[in-house]
């Protein structure tokens, strides 16, 4: 399994020209202050996540910018991992003849169906610099078999 991220692609951006050309530009301002976080169909902010296989096991990379330990939970229910948490953000800025305030928010959940071959109870997550990385080792009894194909009758 090669690095690859979990959520598609999105198309590259071009011109509008005409009367559309300020909503276009807009919806891009819009999208940009969200860099770094994926926007579902459902309008749920989901962080970008980076899953790459070793002979060891699994290494997650999630960016989680801005937020701290206590806002994010990681859980293990049967062969399912879920990282989840709430991305609360506000910036306000006051100068001389303006104020500009700025939130962004959403509640995201990112989940992988785990190989059979990960021991859940030795899966160890650490935080540091709004990066969150999960290492879930192999617990080396999983093994690959070859089936032989019967002819039918």
């Amino acid at each position: 399994m090669a690095s690859h991220p979990t959520s598609p692609s999105v198309p590259a951006r071009s011109a509008v020209p005409g009367p559309l050309g300020p909503i276009q530009r807009e919806f891009d301002r819009l999208f940009d202050r969200f860099a770094g976080w994926n926007i579902g169909s459902d309008l749920a902010v989901s962080p970008r996540m980076d899953v790459t296989e070793t002979k060891d096991g699994l290494e997650l990379s999630i960016e989680l910018p801005g937020l701290t330990q206590a806002e994010v939970k990681v859980a293990v229910e049967d062969e399912v991992l879920t990282v989840s948490g709430e991305k609360k953000a506000e910036k306000t800025v006051e100068e001389k003849d303006y104020r500009l305030s700025e939130r962004s928010y959403g509640a995201f959940s990112r989940s992988i169906v785990l190989p059979r071959s990960v021991d859940a109870d030795k899966i160890t997550a650490v935080m540091k610099d709004g990066v969150l990385k999960i290492s879930a080792p192999k617990d080396g009894q999983a093994t690959t078999r070859t089936v032989a194909i019967q002819a039918s009758h």
